[in-house]
């Protein structure tokens, strides 16, 4: 790579890790330890409080397809800096909050914030720049954004002490206003545009019919919707299940933590493959660890060496997924539709990360871990089973073409 562009990829990833981390930080992760400080203040429920999060997720889902036609029409820089306003404009409003109807509808603001500011955008900004060999970008951007909690818990936490929680919402707000916001309007390198970079950009990785453009969606749509709805349903009840696995709570304290390191090895793995990684394989792959985590914790638990089994499995494995559901698209779609098409894919995702803690503890709190752990392992293998019909209609794509082209380079060759 020249240097110029290693220099670019540098300033692009550089930028969208701080704006990235802030935005998940002050987001989605943040009533993990403001949500019961400010429930008392506002004379509600815990659960009312964290209901915000699923009222974020919501609006995010339902805004996932106006945001692709934004990102095509005006460019990942611009809707990012729309997110960086909302997201001041929300949290302001949290600020200003004394009951449920100024809470929700800062929420709501956010839920739009969300949709223009996280992962879908970020990740069209990165393929603007490099086109379809943002791949390592991509994850080494990830890597960056799963520190969003490590870095801002402890800062939320130190601030809310030191100046209460409606300032520190404030400071966020300006954080946004006076660091993203600008970050994403002049601190992004500009777009290459050339003739010939526009048309690298349309050039589509597989080339599909219009009948197969659909079944590859569906199938894309099926594998990022179920891994999700697993990934994030289980999360929040983890501890909970290795303890009714037969872990002692310390054990299984350590393992539930240790999910994390897991998941930040199999990024890094990945980052390191870069463009030679397959997001396709690597789903295979991930799934694959999974689905043998979930079987191992539900057939030989409560021995130790089982959940321990299970634990790297699932972790390592839910990282790698996490990482292939960033790159999926781009083994599909070329440069130019990857920000529609993400965006698009965001509505089933969202909902399902929105719905999926509610069911699972449903499901945990009446039926037991087990039966949570062995329903795992179906979604699990359903999406499996998603991932290989992809595989099939990608490898049957390729042999068309390949078919075709040499059909046209024998005529070619006759006409001469």
């Amino acid at each position: 790579m020249p240097q110029s562009s290693r220099f670019r990829s540098a300033r692009t990833i550089a930028v969208l890790a701080i704006t990235q981390i802030t935005s998940w930080g002050t987001s989605f992760d943040m009533l993990g330890v403001m949500g019961r400080i400010v429930a008392p203040d506002l004379g509600l429920p815990n659960e009312i409080v964290f209901g915000g999060l699923t009222i974020m997720m919501l609006v995010s889902a339902v805004v996932g397809p106006t945001t692709g036609r934004l990102l095509v029409k005006h460019g990942a820089a611009k809707v990012l800096a729309c997110g960086s306003l909302l997201f001041a404009l929300g949290l302001a409003l949290l600020a200003a909050a004394h009951g449920p109807f100024v809470y929700f509808a800062a929420w709501l603001i956010i839920g739009i914030a969300g949709s223009f500011g996280l992962s879908a955008p970020a990740y069209t900004a990165v393929v603007e720049r490099e086109g379809l060999d943002g791949k390592r970008a991509i994850a080494i951007l990830m890597l960056f954004t799963g520190l969003s909690v490590t870095v801002f818990w402890p800062l939320l936490t130190y601030l809310t002490d030191l100046i209460g929680w409606r300032e520190t919402f404030v400071v966020c707000a300006g954080v946004h206003l006076f660091i993203c916001l600008p970050l994403h309007l002049f601190g992004l390198p500009p777009r290459v545009e050339s003739a010939e970079r526009a048309k690298a950009d349309e050039i589509e990785p597989v080339q599909l019919t219009p009948e197969q453009k659909k079944r590859a969606f569906f199938y894309l749509a099926a594998v990022i919707t179920i891994s999700a709805l697993v990934s994030y349903g289980l999360a929040p009840s983890l501890i909970t299940i290795l303890i009714q696995s037969g872990a002692a709570p310390a054990l299984a304290l350590q393992l539930g933590a240790a999910r994390g390191a897991f998941g930040v090895s199999a990024r890094v793995v990945d980052m390191t493959l870069g463009r030679r990684g397959n997001a396709l394989i690597t789903s295979l792959i991930g799934l694959s660890l999974m689905l043998c985590g979930f079987l191992i914790a539900a057939t030989l638990a409560p021995a130790t060496a089982a959940l321990v089994t299970f634990m790297v499995l699932y972790g390592f494995g839910s990282g790698v997924v996490g990482v292939a559901r960033a790159l999926l698209p781009l083994t599909l779609f070329s440069a130019k539709d990857f920000g529609m098409q993400s965006a698009r894919l965001t509505l089933p995702q969202n909902l399902a990360t929105a719905a999926s803690p509610v069911v699972f503890t449903a499901i945990l709190d009446r039926l037991g871990g087990q039966y949570l752990l062995i329903l795992s392992a179906v979604l699990i293998l359903a999406a499996l089973t998603f991932v290989l019909l992809l595989t099939r209609l990608v490898k049957s794509a390729n042999a068309t073409s390949a078919e075709a082209h040499s059909v046209t380079a024998r005529s070619r060759i006759s006409a001469r």
